[in-house]
């Protein structure tokens, strides 16, 4: 199979997975550019951050025009994480690869063991600023870091210590993770890693069409049986890219 086929089918994955369940595309694109396109850990999370930017904004749009943001609270979430995302943006180049690896198995196998026990979140209706912007800092830098976006992560925590409504959680936290991507990307702007357009591109054409064709799947397959597909194939990765960095 070509490295250009292999580039619209696990783009195609990954939108699917977003546009279906709100979460778990941007932590799929980086093993597929690892371990299916050759990319360098480094390089596959500077690419990730660019699948998430285009993704978030695409999405955000036909969340934005229903009426399922929560603007002022997104923004108070996302500002606390600018910091941390271009900080540890810029110092996720400088990690040893090995490290590097590891530690995104660890956030992928926690992200699949999560949507294996999900539960829909309940808000406390209480807002604690202290919370907020300790909830915010640390998406901010795993984002950064990691290279993804963390819907899986900032939905609940939305719900839970901003208390957005579950039913506009997904969609403002499209705007969070968005603007910690952009952030955290411009952070590596002046890291040397270089990033092949040639396969970038296409895949990531395939993931916002991918995520059209999630809507479309959600509406069609019960949530809890989606989660409960992409939990194991995170499972599955985290192991994989465990004992990679490992042996």
């Amino acid at each position: 199979m070509t490295p250009l086929i292999l580039a619209l089918l696990a783009g195609a994955v990954a939108g699917v997975s977003l546009g279906a369940l709100g979460a778990g595309g941007s932590i799929l694109t980086v093993p597929a550019l690892v371990y299916l396109l050759g990319f360098t850990p480094a390089a596959a999370t500077t690419a990730s951050l660019v699948v998430v930017v285009v993704m978030s904004a695409t999405a955000l749009v036909a969340h934005a025009r229903a009426g399922n943001v929560r603007w002022r609270a997104g923004l108070l979430f996302a500002a606390a994480g600018l910091l941390p995302a271009a900080g540890a943006g810029a110092l996720s180049a400088r990690v040893p690869a090995a490290v590097l690896t590891l530690l995104f198995a660890t956030v992928a196998a926690l992200a699949g063991l999560h949507m294996l026990r999900r539960r829909t979140p309940r808000g406390s209706g209480i807002v604690s600023g202290a919370r907020a912007v300790g909830a915010g800092a640390g998406l901010g830098a795993v984002t950064g870091f990691l290279g993804v976006g963390g819907g899986f992560l900032a939905v609940p925590a939305l719900v839970t210590v901003l208390a957005v409504p579950m039913s506009a959680a997904v969609g403002t936290s499209l705007l969070v993770v968005g603007a910690n991507a952009l952030v955290a990307l411009a952070g590596r702007a002046y890291t040397a890693v270089h990033l092949d357009l040639a396969l970038l591109l296409p895949f990531l054409a395939a993931a916002v069409l991918g995520a059209w064709d999630g809507r479309r799947l959600a509406a069609k397959v019960p949530a809890g049986t989606l989660r409960r597909v992409f939990g194991a194939v995170l499972l599955a990765v985290a192991v994989a890219m465990g004992a990679t960095a490992v042996l």
